[in-house]
């Protein structure tokens, strides 16, 4: 029986459901930014974005390393959003996160500021330990499996067998599976034989998922 200490939950598309138009937002903004910070005529920016989020994992890296942008202006143009617009708090989300006994640690492309401004919209602040940004990760994103291991030294987690993943693209669950973690991918049922469960929202978990009520208090990771 698999008892485990950590659990890392993605943030966009993941503890929110895709259908409520936030990460389109966000993508209209990162367009946006291409387009009139960087004069990026529009129906090439399109094309590059996609590009850069294959080669690179996030459109930021790849901005970087051909555009020579600054992060933190980038980070801080694409997530001024309307949060209250998109999302709704989520009892059933705070309350499945409420009685599990992993740390609770949020693991993310975005900003903490953006995350930060999720989870209190969500209602789920006091079920949140840690969030582990892209600033944290010194700009290493997902899927790279240097953001994993740096992931799991952040959170304080020595065995990736005792930690839990869940996505929402299947590609950021690769690096994962390969480090023995617990994979789970989120709205999309398509067989792969790295994702070990499939659930369809997030407060779904705890019911597919055997055994992750049974693992160790949070303050026992490490």
């Amino acid at each position: 029986m698999t008892s485990y200490r950590t659990l890392l939950l993605d943030l966009d598309d993941t503890l929110y459901p895709s259908t409520c138009g936030l990460w389109q937002a966000i993508g209209d903004r990162i367009l946006a930014f291409m387009t009139e910070r960087l004069g990026i005529p529009a129906d090439k920016a399109d094309v590059l974005r996609a590009e850069y989020l294959h080669s690179y994992g996030t459109t930021l890296n790849g901005l970087r390393i051909h555009f020579q942008v600054d992060p933190y202006e980038y980070l801080t143009f694409v997530h001024e959003i309307p949060i209250d617009d998109f999302l709704q708090p989520d009892p059933k989300l705070r309350a499945m996160l409420a009685n599990l006994t992993q740390k609770r640690v949020v693991f993310t492309n975005s900003s903490h500021y953006h995350a930060e401004r999720v989870i209190l919209r969500l209602g789920i602040v006091n079920e949140i330990d840690q969030v582990i940004d892209i600033i944290a990760l010194d700009f290493t994103n997902k899927p790279e499996p240097e953001a994993y291991r740096k992931a799991l030294s952040l959170a304080g987690e020595q065995n990736p067998t005792a930690c839990i993943i869940v996505e929402d693209r299947f590609v950021n669950l690769i690096p994962a599976k390969s480090l023995g973690m617990t994979t789970v991918l989120i709205g999309d049922s398509q067989k792969h034989p790295q994702v070990d469960f499939y659930i369809n929202r997030i407060s779904e978990l705890t019911s597919v998922v055997p055994n992750l009520n049974d693992g160790p208090p949070s303050s026992e990771v490490g």
